[in-house]
């Protein structure tokens, strides 16, 4: 085997450290390419009409690809950027070059699927041989108590099972030397913003988060995190803060791209953990880690029904595909302070705390009603750490379409204001036209008498929007349309039941 030469196909795993692909083949092969492509498909517009990438993401990418080329070079390798179809850029690389083998990560949501079954049907043709491996969970799939297809439902049962039964898997160290490349006829350079049909994010004097991609910008938050400020120990505390980018961990979007491995993560904080003592904090930061595994799996156990209209559960609501009062709530003009202060913060930095992402999912949702896949896919295309597994799997939640079985659930606005911006900073922040405004008037500028509107500078209708629907009447008609749903759900899932026990009677 030691003529052999290897693809390395990276993905969502631009890093160096637990790189199972790069450690086989530096082990097998003699000779190693390595190979990023850019997917058309996932530069396409989504259902709701928005580019599935934005700029934000589209600028960390290629930070993130820049690092990993720089870090690639040290070893003496190189990395090759294409785009096109990958089940036809790499079978044509592996033609030319005469490659024995593809190595590569595999993913868990279905069009990611479909490109990995097209790219072995295409290799079967030319012999050449596929090793795809499984790393970005915490828990490895052979050591699961159950079949990925028998993955629990509710996560409470998913998390008894695995930490009862199951030890994470162990990060692998990263390669201290590569095989060197085979040269290619068509060298490939790297592509711009400009050439994926974006530009860079306008800057904004509001904005307080700054990310850069790349391994070496992922494992410095880390440190940072975990070591250097102690965060961990007060996350439990500060993890739903909405303006502080100390209040979590910030980690997601160097997670989101593989920039750091979710098994690293995890050794270094029980390594934390043994050496500073774990707490409620650090087991929450553990369970967060469990619910990215959870959403895999479900992922890969339901397939393409994740990103259907009635969800997970099946479940047929009809969902309004109004496009109005969709632009007013991505745009942040709905006239709820909370709601637009969130919305202008997602579309300025491409990040939002998951307490914001709840709440606007709901208000989506639970107030307006809009076909809630049009919210995930405007999350896909402004948000930075977007994996698709947990924002689809969350966005199953909100729309009440999910595996939850506490059924119609919303978030009420004006409780999430004052419970998680009592004083109104976050809100003024985002919102300055808001600025001059006092505690008691901050979340409901509306009730401000004319007068007042004068004297606090800020006119509503004019210079902030009114209210676009009633937060009352609007989560109830929606409650009753849920109701409505749901028990035609369970009578029609009551006589299938009884028809296939009739069956099996007679």
């Amino acid at each position: 085997m030691a003529d052999e030469h290897w693809i390395v196909w990276f993905r969502n795993d631009l890093r160096l450290h637990d790189p199972r692909p790069l450690v086989e083949a530096a082990s097998h092969a003699a000779h190693v390419t390595l190979v990023y492509c850019f997917d058309p498909r996932q530069l396409t517009p989504t259902s709701a009409g928005t580019p599935r990438l934005g700029a934000h993401r589209g600028l960390f990418l290629l930070q993130s690809l820049h690092a990993l080329r720089d870090s690639l070079r040290r070893l003496g390798n190189e990395l090759l950027v294409h785009t096109g179809w990958p089940e036809v850029v790499i079978p044509t690389l592996a033609q030319q070059l005469g490659a024995s083998v593809v190595s590569f990560h595999r993913e868990a949501t279905s069009e990611e699927v479909a490109v990995e079954d097209a790219l072995q049907k295409a290799l079967r043709a030319t012999a050449v041989r596929c090793a795809a491996h499984w790393g970005h969970t915490i828990y490895d799939p052979n050591h699961l108590p159950f079949a990925v297809s028998e993955t629990p439902e509710v996560f409470t049962s998913f998390r008894t099972a695995v930490e009862k039964q199951t030890k994470t898997a162990e990060p692998l160290p990263a390669p201290a030397w590569l095989p060197p490349p085979k040269t290619t006829s068509e060298p490939s350079t790297m592509v711009s913003l400009c050439d994926l049909g974006l530009r860079l994010p306008p800057t904004d004097a509001r904005t307080n988060r700054h990310f850069v991609g790349g391994e070496a910008a992922g494992l410095e938050q880390l440190d940072d995190f975990l070591w250097r400020s102690d965060r961990v120990l007060h996350y439990r505390e500060t993890r739903n803060g909405m303006l502080r980018p100390q209040d979590s961990s910030m980690l997601s979007p160097w997670l989101a791209h593989g920039c750091l491995s979710p098994r690293h993560v995890l050794t270094e904080l029980r390594r934390y953990e043994a050496q500073q003592g774990d707490n409620e904090s650090t087991l929450s930061f553990f369970l967060e880690l469990l619910w990215r595994d959870y959403f895999r799996w479900i992922a890969k156990k339901h397939g393409a029904r994740l990103f259907q209209l009635s969800g997970l559960r099946g479940l047929r609501l009809p969902w309004k595909c109004n496009a109005e009062p969709f632009d007013r709530w991505r745009q942040g003009r709905t006239g709820y302070p909370i709601i637009d202060a969130c919305m202008q913060e997602l579309a300025v930095t491409g990040f939002l705390s998951n307490r914001g992402r709840q709440i606007v999912a709901s208000f989506l949702t639970k107030n307006l009603g809009i076909d809630w896949r049009w919210g995930a896919s405007w999350f896909e295309s402004t948000l930075i750490d977007y994996d698709p597994c947990s924002n689809w799997g969350n966005w199953n939640y909100a729309a009440g379409v999910g595996n939850d079985p506490r059924g119609f659930r919303y978030f009420n606005v004006l409780k999430q204001s004052s419970d998680y911006d009592p004083n109104g900073t976050y809100v003024r922040h985002w919102l300055p036209v808001l600025q001059a405004l006092p505690e008691d008037d901050i979340h409901e500028p509306w009730m401000l008498t004319p007068i007042e509107q004068t004297r606090y500078g800020v006119h509503i209708g004019s210079d902030y929007p009114a209210p676009m629907v009633s937060l009352d009447s609007s989560v109830e008609e929606q409650r009753r349309i849920y109701e409505q749903a749901l028990d035609l759900w369970r009578r029609t899932k009551a006589a299938k039941k009884q028809s296939v026990k009739g069956r099996a009677i007679y």
